[in-house]
């Protein structure tokens, strides 16, 4: 075990810090290109099953209309993605990246109840996922990124370790 430990610290990935700045390139990545998608027809499209039945965002297609909404959402992504970047080097605007990066996969992972056919009755319901309920379950692991994001951010501001 311990000359796993020290390969892990020869390859880097034992430095301080690292988590936290994978952690936020990740988000920026995921932001950037979700958020590049809602720009065009196909990436509105793919998103009428998720608008439609989001308890938080069912409101977007009635305010905005079919391509507004998504351009809505691409605007959000692409603005927490900046909040995110900003975040390298002002943590106030990382804060305000991270919590909405946070509301944005809260949002998201309260679709999952309400998404019809999401579990495969073939295969006795619950916890079998099929349709679009697959992709939306990454979101779990993403609003546990962001709210450590949220969290180390709170942290550095607040001046505690």
């Amino acid at each position: 075990m311990n000359s796993l430990v020290r390969a892990l610290a020869r390859l880097g990935l034992l430095k301080e810090g690292l988590d936290y700045k994978l952690i936020r390139v990740s988000l920026i990545v995921v932001f950037l290109f979700f958020g590049y998608t809602k720009w065009f027809e196909y990436g509105a499209k793919l998103m009428v099953p998720f608008i439609s039945h989001g308890p938080f965002i069912f409101w977007l297609y009635p305010t905005f209309g079919f391509r507004g909404a998504s351009r809505f959402l691409g605007i959000s992504e692409w603005l927490i993605c900046i909040l995110l970047i900003a975040g390298f080097w002002n943590k106030r605007l990382g804060l305000l990246g991270a919590l909405g990066a946070t509301v944005t996969f809260i949002s998201t992972i309260t679709i999952i109840p309400f998404l019809p056919n999401g579990w495969e009755a073939s295969a006795g319901g619950f916890p079998a996922m099929s349709g679009d309920l697959p992709f939306l379950m990454k979101d779990v692991v993403l609003l546990a990124a962001s709210i450590y994001l949220l969290r180390q951010e709170a942290f550095s501001i607040s001046g505690k370790t």
